[in-house]
């Protein structure tokens, strides 16, 4: 599979993911739906690596993947708390183009960290995504204040920066396919990261946690679908560099307007529509460089 197509599942898995977890932030709380992707991702992550580990060996992880992994799994933690919170007092739409700020986070980490230079062309794609971000962004700005903006950018660096993290942990197993890779990263993160939501919500909000087994239903549809986003999430890193990946995935800003307005009921205005213009031209410059 190529990591383009990898990427357009993700998006779309994602799109339908953040959904599920935007309309269980009511009944939860916003931790108590952040641990919903997580606690309900982890037995169907577990359950394909185990089908996976009856055909094939499966790398274990040293130190440095562990390392990476762990930066990952506690930045995608933050991530989604503070983009349930955005969502609380701006669009679905809005919220989602403010946090695909992150190619520009995942430019320059990718290139520091992970030795992934860019080079001119694939910037030029990179800057024309985010301005269609940026202009998206500030159709709606004065609705939830400077504060809300802020909380969906933070959430955005974020995000880029759990990509990173992820892609160096798949790069720093010992062996394997990129399918496997991805899907032993997948489980170790999602591990990692339900015992650190099951750890807070157990000392700081156990209602959540009752609320959790009460709302199981919709909560195994966002871990179900937040799990299959997140193997193709990893198998795209594994294929490619993280800045490539995500700026693809800014598709999903498209996808989650279509969402607001069908599901949520929520307009869109015409700097909004010029904005996913820039957008869908960006991933095209990128996706064009990338097949030279």
């Amino acid at each position: 599979m190529s990591w383009i197509l990898a990427t357009l599942v993700a998006a779309a898995a994602q799109t339908g993911r953040n959904a599920a977890q935007r309309r269980l932030t009511a009944e939860l709380g916003t931790m108590g739906a952040t641990a919903v992707r997580f606690l309900f991702g982890l037995p169907f992550a577990a359950l394909l690596l185990a089908v996976l580990a009856g055909f094939t060996a499966i790398p274990l992880p040293g130190p440095a993947s562990l390392g990476w992994a762990t930066l990952g799994a506690l930045a995608q933690v933050a991530a989604t708390a503070l983009m349930l919170l955005t969502m609380e007092s701006r669009g679905f739409g809005v919220t989602t183009a403010l946090i695909k700020t992150e190619p520009v986070t995942l430019a320059l980490i990718g290139t520091l960290l992970l030795a992934e230079p860019l080079g001119p062309a694939r910037m030029a794609a990179i800057a024309t995504a985010t301005l269609g971000v940026v202009l998206m962004s500030s159709a709606d700005w004065r609705r939830g204040g400077w504060r809300a903006a802020g909380l969906g950018i933070a959430a955005g660096a974020l995000f880029g920066l759990s990509a990173i993290g992820f892609r160096g942990a798949i790069l720093a197993l010992p062996f394997g396919a990129s399918g496997l890779r991805a899907a032993t990263v997948l489980a170790l993160s999602l591990a990692l990261q339900s015992a650190i939501m099951l750890a807070w919500l157990g000392l700081a909000d156990r209602p959540a946690l009752a609320g959790i087994a009460r709302h199981w239903r919709g909560s195994l549809g966002a871990g179900a679908l937040g799990a299959l986003a997140s193997l193709f999430w990893f198998l795209g890193f594994a294929l490619t560099s993280a800045a490539n990946v995500r700026t693809l995935a800014l598709v999903e800003v498209v996808m989650a307007q279509l969402v607001s307005g069908r599901v949520f009921r929520e307009g869109s205005s015409m700097r909004q529509r010029a904005g996913m213009a820039l957008i869908v031209l960006g991933v095209a410059g990128l996706i064009v460089v990338s097949a030279r």
